[in-house]
């Protein structure tokens, strides 16, 4: 008999070679450490799970043209494969944007009014720009820490005290207190 499955929708946010490659400037130095915590809680949600991806715009407008300047390694087409996903996502929906925030329309049409549990990387860049928006909107949101990566430990710790200062509206949890049912 399986456990049975977890409220609301997993958010596993660009789980993508572009961070997990040793060689890429983008590595989240934990992201292999978080990979089997992502799997328990992706195996936990079942159906529910949407995957995000970060992708490079066709052109760059505004502020991101000087962003690609400086990063011109990553403009490339989507289907590249720095911007793969690194797990076998089944037949759970993936999300495309070319921000760093996933949350909105697209996500929302997906997984409605949550609650969302929020995994992945960057804790400091794509994690927070998703958790907060979709907070600002009133949907309630799980972040599960020791399943997200940061650009680097500190900054992860930042991203968390400061998604944990928002406070009903974001939790920041552990793996195990989501699986435990917490």
């Amino acid at each position: 008999m399986s456990a049975p499955q977890l409220e609301g929708w997993l958010v596993v946010v660009d789980l993508q070679h572009v961070f997990g490659d040793p060689d890429s400037p983008w590595t989240a130095p934990r992201f292999e450490e978080i990979r089997p915590r992502i799997r328990r809680l992706v195996e936990a949600f079942g159906d529910r799970v949407v995957w995000t991806r970060f992708v490079a715009p066709a052109q760059p407008v505004g502020a991101w043209k000087e962003y690609y300047q400086q990063f011109g390694f990553a403009l490339v087409p989507p289907e590249h494969h720095l911007y793969g996903l690194v797990e076998d996502i089944g037949s759970h929906p993936v999300v495309d944007a070319t921000t760093f925030g996933k949350w909105g329309p697209d996500l929302a049409e997906v997984v409605g009014e949550g609650p969302l549990t929020v995994v992945g990387v960057a804790t400091d860049c794509c994690v927070i720009s998703t958790v907060l928006p979709a907070a600002d909107a009133g949907v309630p949101v799980r972040v599960v820490g020791d399943a997200c990566a940061g650009s680097c430990d500190d900054d992860h710790d930042r991203a968390l005290r400061i998604m944990g200062l928002y406070a009903p509206l974001v939790e920041v949890m552990t793996t195990d207190e989501v699986l435990a049912g917490r």
